[in-house]
């Protein structure tokens, strides 16, 4: 069983260069390889992610998550999981690339790309070249400059804002809301 050695690079924290050169079999699955980088990078494991399959141009295409997010039978949107997904299945190319989205509240972003093809097995996913250090005061840095978020946890716990009171001031009774038995008479 060959090995492949992958490069994940953080890219949630512009100018910085924080990434890891890591080697996995190629016959271990999704997650044993998330829980390789969440350990290389020092993140918790208590949050949601998924990988994705990226062309060339980082496109994000299938996608491969944490956990079983279908709703039951009836969902035909179903994602592959990382722990049935083996790497091989989804090498397409000698430089494939994928992206990993950790903890979707915060987007910790990683773009990962194969490098080699190593002919050795190694026992556990390994971590051979480590650069940058992702410190405590850019995990801060970036999670105070998410702009993906329209108003923090913070915001939100510090107003003082009662959303009630936009119904409050609208003068309405119970007549003037729809009834479901008043379809029957259209």
């Amino acid at each position: 069983m060959p090995a492949l050695k992958f490069r994940v690079l953080l890219d949630s924290i512009p100018d910085e260069e924080i990434f890891r050169d890591i080697v996995i079999n190629d016959s271990d699955n999704f997650e044993s390889f998330y829980r390789c980088i969440l350990s290389a990078f020092e993140f918790e494991e208590n949050e949601m992610a998924s990988f994705y399959v990226s062309d060339h141009d980082w496109d994000k295409g299938e996608e491969i998550s944490l956990m079983d997010m279908s709703f039951g039978e009836e969902d035909t949107n179903f994602t592959s999981m990382m722990s049935e997904s083996i790497l091989r299945t989804y090498l397409e190319s000698p430089k494939q690339r994928f992206i990993l989205i950790h903890n979707f509240m915060d987007m910790w972003i990683f773009l990962i790309e194969l490098q080699e093809i190593v002919s050795k097995e190694v026992s556990e996913p390994t971590v051979t070249l480590s650069v940058g250090i992702l410190t405590d005061e850019l995990r801060q840095k970036k999670t105070s400059n998410n702009d993906n978020l329209l108003f923090s946890a913070e915001d939100m716990e510090e107003s003082d804002y009662n959303f009630d009171d936009d119904f409050d001031d609208l003068d309405m009774d119970d007549e003037d809301f729809f009834n479901i038995d008043d379809i029957h008479d259209l």
